[in-house]
């Protein structure tokens, strides 16, 4: 299914209630910072982007995720659901589409299960009631956005290190709604963005060599995360910790992962790993922005 891009002026007007949030987007103004003109032709044919879309210029990244955070609460949040909330920029986005639907009264007997402190912190000032899996242990569905999706609806997930929390919270939901803009669209996870896997502190660098040695890891790199826990980019001296008092260690690719499940299985099974961000056939849906609008994958 296709929405034209000039949805973007209709949904424009955020506010900026977390300090991830993304830079406020005027009402009325279409940037184009982003071409969808570097998606393969095979992620074409399997996504559905027309020639015509990748020859033409595309909305900013933010307006994108805009757009699929607001259309994921839009068609897949019911009143009276229990709805996990991702971490991230994009699902951001799909937090304050909620907010704004209680607030307005569209959407009534909502509870909500966050995925980290900052969105909880977000939901909060949002006014969103929010429980957890204690109390909750079924959800109706979850909405997160995704660091690489591949044409199997396979994931890369835990760039802003999440990971643990968000897969703890999703597995538990009926539906799994992922929206991204087309930049997170890959023929195969890994060489894209790194993977990010939460270890235990006792010992991590004996668990970061037995990881790397793992025969579906063969060729990784293997990083230590430094600085804050919500990026992987090296920004402080500190061993990054995460909310829940762990490591990661991001996984550097130079080719594509082969077989995913088998790695998602290995690096499980591996004493003094938490968890990964390989989220394996647990996709409902995927809802893509790109220059001519947006599209959906089940």
């Amino acid at each position: 299914m296709k929405i034209s891009a000039a949805i973007a002026t209709l949904l424009a007007s955020t506010s900026q209630v977390a300090a991830f949030a993304p830079a406020k987007l005027a009402p009325t103004t279409v940037r184009y910072s982003t071409s969808i003109r570097s998606v393969t032709a095979a992620q074409k044919e399997f996504f559905g982007i027309t020639e015509e879309a990748a020859a033409s210029p595309a909305l900013s990244q933010d307006e994108l995720k805009q757009m699929v955070g607001y259309k994921s609460v839009d068609d897949y949040v019911k009143s009276g659901m229990v709805v996990g909330l991702g971490t991230g920029s994009t699902a951001y986005f799909a937090v304050e589409r909620l907010g704004q639907l209680l607030k307005d009264g569209t959407l009534t007997d909502i509870v909500a299960i966050p995925t980290s402190i900052r969105t909880k912190e977000q939901a909060e000032e949002l006014g969103i009631p929010l429980v957890t899996l204690d109390t909750h242990s079924k959800l109706d569905v979850a909405i997160d956005g995704a660091d690489e999706v591949d044409p199997d609806l396979n994931l890369v997930k835990g760039g802003g290190g999440a990971l643990l929390r968000e897969k703890m919270v999703e597995v538990c939901a009926d539906k799994f709604i992922v929206i991204v803009d087309e930049s997170k669209l890959c023929d195969g996870l890994g060489p894209g963005f790194p993977l990010p896997v939460e270890i235990t502190p006792f010992c991590h660098e004996h668990t970061i060599r037995t990881i790397a040695a793992l025969p579906s890891c063969e060729g990784c790199d293997a990083v230590l995360r430094m600085g804050s826990s919500s990026s992987n980019v090296n920004d402080g001296d500190e061993i990054a910790i995460t909310d829940n008092g762990n490591y990661i260690v991001d996984l550097h690719f130079k080719e594509a992962i082969k077989d995913a499940p088998t790695m998602a299985s290995e690096l499980k099974n591996t004493v003094g790993v938490v968890d990964h961000g390989l989220f394996c056939g647990m996709t409902t849906a995927v809802i893509i922005a790109g220059s001519d609008g947006i599209s959906v994958k089940e």
